[in-house]
């Protein structure tokens, strides 16, 4: 049986749909020119009013092409602009807080690239100075639970239809060996676990509705990055267990698996779905299979406008930041478990 999905997209208000909110991002990288730019092209929200580069001559590059007002050669322009609403940070891991706190002191509501920190910690900061500035909207960008089929999923899994949920597990893998790029980079905070494996903790919290327990990992360093490029991980929550493997140096592929007591949930590409395909999620129950379809749409874009309602609207943000602090918990703790081999509690 095939089932197909329109997307519909919450509204809060008359005068919300009528606002768009001015962004400015804070990176010109690859990321932000192939993900964040073109889904904010299409938001209903959102603007991008300004971007900003370490090079001049770069950011106003990307902003002739993709039709942004003002370009900035340095990051402390752009926050010192005053008609700017939202920062975005897609900078490298090391840099999420520290931008993030300078976006925030300069008055601006702030939308962080996964994952927030590079530990909880650092997090924590992050936590501490948002409450200096409460009318201040600041939250983690994992795009992924904006997307139709993770809401659909999520509602199959708290409504029961598969039963109670007893474990999630998770693959999400490619290949980069480039010694040049970010994510092999010690310094920059690289390595698979923080760039994709946040992912399968992420999702395993968000379906449990729950933080594990305790945690047991396997992480493997690459000997010349001497980064972690091969991670598996088991969560044991207090209803069920999550397992995850994460690399940067196997084949492509990325998949999960929901298992309840009666049914269960296959996501076909859980992480980054296309935006100009339909997405496909399998349920199955009673022995039979059903597919799910969901018509594309762009998942950042989704998020922006759902960040810039909470900000239009002054209501909580989706997902507020003490989720992102309890999921750097959870990574610091596989961490900890790859170097003593051990299972590692968590309070």
């Amino acid at each position: 049986m095939n089932l197909r999905y329109s997307v519909v997209y919450k509204r809060f208000s008359q005068n919300s749909m009528m606002t768009r909110l001015r962004w400015g991002i804070l990176s010109t990288s690859n990321f932000a020119q192939q993900k964040i730019l073109p889904a904010l092209q299409t938001s209903e929200h959102a603007v991008v009013s300004a971007v900003a580069s370490r090079n001049l001559s770069n950011a106003q590059a990307v902003a002739a092409q993709f039709g942004v007002e003002r370009a900035y050669g340095a990051y402390e322009d752009l926050l010192a602009d005053k008609t700017i609403d939202v920062v975005y940070v897609p900078l490298p891991n090391h840099l999420h807080v520290p931008w993030s706190i300078k976006a925030l002191e300069a008055g601006k509501h702030v939308l962080c690239e996964k994952p927030i920190a590079i530990s909880a910690n650092q997090a924590q900061q992050l936590v501490a100075v948002a409450g200096r500035f409460p009318k201040l909207k600041a939250m983690e960008a994992f795009m992924y639970r904006f997307h139709p089929q993770w809401q659909h999923a999520k509602r199959l899994v708290d409504d029961g239809d598969i039963g109670e949920l007893r474990t999630v597990h998770s693959i999400f893998a490619y290949s980069n060996k480039d010694p040049r790029n970010i994510r092999n980079q010690q310094a920059t905070g690289g390595g698979g676990l923080l760039d994709i494996g946040c992912y399968g903790i992420s999702l395993s919290r968000f379906l449990f509705g729950a933080e594990p327990k305790r945690v047991f990992a396997s992480v493997e360093y690459d000997p010349e990055f001497h980064v972690d490029f091969l991670v598996s991980g088991m969560l044991a929550f207090k209803s069920g267990i999550a397992t995850f493997t994460c690399s940067t140096q196997l084949a492509l592929y990325q998949r999960v698996h929901i298992l309840g007591t009666t049914g269960g949930i296959e996501i076909e590409i859980p992480f980054n779905a296309s935006s100009d395909q339909p997405s496909r999620i399998w349920r199955r129950h009673d022995g039979q299979t059903q597919e799910i379809q969901f018509p594309p749409c762009n998942q950042y874009t989704i998020q922006a406008d759902q960040f810039s309602l909470a900000i239009l609207n002054d209501a909580p943000v989706p997902t507020p930041l003490s989720d992102a602090v309890h999921n750097m918990k959870v990574v610091d703790a596989v961490f900890e478990s790859g170097k003593r081999n051990a299972w590692v509690p968590l309070s």
